[in-house]
């Protein structure tokens, strides 16, 4: 996939015998692959960047690995693995989140190295962002819908070019978890909500009534405790909502023909010409 990129990268693989497709202006990491993986004309899927850092020699271990699992992920937990010092700490508390809210060890979070069942993945097309938070979004979408994950711990090498992922990012992150967990798992948000409101109401309550000595319970007492009825009544209706529309539509492909798409020239295309063929 070359997203509009002003290198050389898409003429030396097409000079190199690959199929590649050519978006018109850069779109983002998660619009690109949502274009190949739509593009694809096999069931079996691998990712990776063209940035140097995953070694494409682990593929067919984790292609053999998806014999037994829904993906296959590379976990930059290997012997050489390049991360800087500075994300490291966003990356922890990143996973932390993410695990509390799929009830899983999740080893990479967002690793661009995979492995997966195409139909599996095009079913979440909809929600699946365009930007870097891609693979953060279907690791999470697939945990939550109880799928087969599987990671193979690899090398993670130094990067040829410079990372377009800046600070704030993990905040963007953060915000991006918190939104499929209310998708997926609505109760691993609101039920701590609920503890809150509800001990803050009962430690009030005692105090109002064994404290202070007034015998009576106060307005904040009973707002604590009315709060924690109400986020507990959406929880769960967010969670039966979740429960009874089940996965998503599969043919959900958010324009994007599965059987065309523009073929890589080595000349600029023109404003005329289109990426995929509307579907």
């Amino acid at each position: 996939m070359d997203d509009g990129s002003a290198d050389d990268t898409g003429k030396n693989a097409y000079a190199a015998g690959a199929r590649v497709i050519r978006h018109r202006r850069n779109r983002g990491y998660g619009a690109s692959l949502k274009t190949g993986i739509a593009a694809a004309t096999h069931d079996i899927v691998a990712i990776t960047d063209a940035d140097g850092t995953y070694p494409a020699r682990y593929l067919p271990e984790m292609i053999k690995a998806l014999e037994r699992a829904d993906m296959v992920v590379g976990a930059r937990t290997g012997d050489n693995v390049h991360i800087p010092l500075i994300r490291r700490p966003a990356k922890w508390c990143l996973n932390m989140v993410a695990n509390y809210v799929t009830a899983f060890r999740i080893q990479d979070l967002n690793s661009g190295l995979r492995v997966f069942r195409r139909n599996i993945v095009m079913q979440y097309f909809s929600i699946l962002p365009d930007q870097f938070s891609w693979t953060t979004t279907i690791t999470m979408a697939m945990l939550c819908d109880r799928y087969s994950l599987e990671y193979i711990p690899i090398d993670y090498l130094p990067r040829k070019g410079k990372s377009k992922i800046v600070a704030m990012d993990a905040g963007n992150f953060l915000v991006l978890i918190l939104r499929m967990a209310i998708l997926f798992r609505p109760l691993r948000v609101f039920l701590p909500i609920v503890g809150i409101c509800f001990s803050y109401g009962v430690v009030k309550t005692c105090i109002d009534m064994w404290v202070t000595g007034d015998k009576n319970i106060s307005i904040t007492a009973i707002l604590g405790l009315l709060s924690a009825l109400l986020v507990l009544l959406i929880g769960m209706l967010g969670d039966a909502l979740a429960t009874r529309l089940g996965r998503l539509n599969a043919n959900n492909l958010a324009g994007v023909d599965t059987k065309e798409a523009f073929e890589y020239h080595q000349d600029s295309p023109t404003e005329d010409e289109t990426s995929v063929s509307p579907s």
